[in-house]
Parts: C-alpha cells; structure tokens; sequence
C-alpha cells in the first residue's frame, strides 16, 4: 500500500474524538472500511482515549479549568480566520487531538496578567532556543524556595507549553498560569501536590498544556496557589 492510500491517516485521532463533520466523517468511515491498517489504528486510538478516560478525578482541583470550552473555541476560530484553506484547519484540529490522546494537556488554556514581582530574585533567561521558535526560561523563588523551567513551542496563534516545577508544599492546590503583554490570564493546567517526588529529575512535576497567546505577546509563566498566591514566575 502506498503513502498516498493512506493519506487520510492524519484524520484518524480526530475521528476517534467525533471531532470530524458529518461529511467527512462518513467519507473517512468508506475509507476505513477498505483498509485494514486503518481500522487497526482506529481501535488503537479508541483505546487509548478510553484508558485515559479513566484517570482518576482526584487528580484535577474542580473539573477542567475555568473557560476551558471557550477556549478551544477561541482556538479554532483563531486560526480558520487565519488560513480559510481547510488543510490547515484540519490540521489544527488534529494537531489539538493527539495532546489530548497523549495525555498532555492537564487542563485548558493559558494566559496573562501582572508583572513580575521583586521576590524573583533568581530568575534567568536560557541561551538561544534550539529549535525554530521555541522560548525557554527557568527561575527560583528566593522567598518560596519554589523552582520551574519553562519551554515554549509556537503554534498558529498559540503556544504549548512545557513546565517542570519544583519546591512546592505538598497538598497545595496549584495553577499554571501564562501572562500575556495586554494583561490576559489564562489557566494552562492545575494538580494537587503529592508527598512522592516526580518529574524526570524526581525534584517535582512535569506539566504540559496549551494557551490561546500568541507567542510574542507571551509575557511570563506563573506558578501560583487556589488563594491567588504566587510561588514562580519565569519571564519569557
């Protein structure tokens, strides 16, 4: 079977999350029908969201963030205004559908919003980024003790972001935050705090999310508690 038989693979992951219209899905569903390989992907792919629909709600503080629906939506319209060829929608979509099958967003969106305060007194930005685009940055909290290192990849309107965070007090109920230039905030993620150590280096968590902030209008990454009260902030 040739790379162009199987050009329609891209669209599985989001078949899988009934992301597709009515048309195209019943176009992709003929496909499949006729390709054994694809049908084997599909069942993969279905499997894997069930498994990670089983992740347990104690890992999130109250449900998915605040405006997180509003935010995908802000999403998708950002970039159909931006490109109306359907390629790329589709490819945003799809884009949108394997962090979500890979289990990296932890939960919506992204955002804004205050300046960075004196207590930051460790912050340093990092060398050039090492791949077209990407902003990396890490700091310490002089006051908090709290650390993070932060990665920041370019999408079409938006960023994905990377974390790793360090310090915190165990059982504190925490928010990762991106601040935008106009003062905009939104939520990239929220855990809990647990007593085991973890990340790759076992000194904390490894987050990932997406925000809806373009990436020169990314103003800094905050840390902060469910009382509003901050712990690290990278500026980007």
């Amino acid at each position: 079977m040739t790379v162009q038989e199987h050009s329609h693979d891209e669209l599985l992951g989001a078949h899988a999350l009934g992301l597709l219209d009515t048309d195209e899905r019943a176009r992709l569903e003929g496909q499949i029908e006729g390709c054994e390989v694809c049908q084997v992907g599909l069942a993969d792919l279905r499997a894997l969201e069930a498994e990670l629909g089983e992740v347990p709600p104690e890992f999130f503080l109250e449900g998915p963030p605040d405006g997180g629906e509003l935010l995908l939506q802000r999403t998708l319209r950002q970039a159909r205004e931006e490109d109306k060829v359907t390629q790329r929608r589709r490819n945003l979509v799809v884009g949108l559908a394997a962090a979500v099958l890979t289990g990296v967003l932890l939960g919506g969106g992204f955002v804004a919003g205050q300046a960075q305060t004196t207590s930051e007194a460790s912050a340093s930005r990092s060398a050039p980024a090492v791949s077209d685009g990407v902003e990396t940055g890490s700091a310490t909290n002089a006051t908090t003790k709290a650390t993070m290192t932060v990665s920041l990849t370019p999408a079409a309107g938006w960023v994905r972001v990377n974390a790793a965070v360090g310090g915190l007090q165990t059982g504190e109920k925490c928010r990762l935050i991106v601040l935008s230039k106009s003062g905009e905030r939104e939520t990239a993620g929220s855990w809990v705090v647990g007593e085991q150590k973890q990340g790759v280096q076992g000194q904390g968590v490894d987050l990932a999310g997406f925000a809806a902030v373009p990436m020169d209008q990314v103003k800094s990454v905050v840390v902060e508690n469910d009382q509003g009260k901050r712990y690290v902030e990278v500026a980007i």
